[in-house]
């Protein structure tokens, strides 16, 4: 095989590389809004649970 021609075998591979590594620095960087709407799902749920469990015991539940 001529020098060259590994040499741009080596470029092409280089930048096949560079490219993956940019789509993953993106793909990290999109992962940040899920786990926000994630915290904020689970937050809801737990609030569904207390309002569904109703009072603690012993007091009595506002009139309206």
């Amino acid at each position: 095989m001529h020098p060259e021609t590994h040499l741009a075998l080596h470029h092409a591979r280089a930048a096949e590389l560079h490219a993956q590594a940019a789509a993953h620095r993106l793909a990290a960087e999109a992962k940040t809004p899920r786990e926000l709407r994630t915290r904020l799902g689970w937050t809801l749920v737990e609030l569904g649970l207390r309002l569904a469990a109703g009072p603690p015991n012993g007091t009595k539940p506002a009139v309206a």
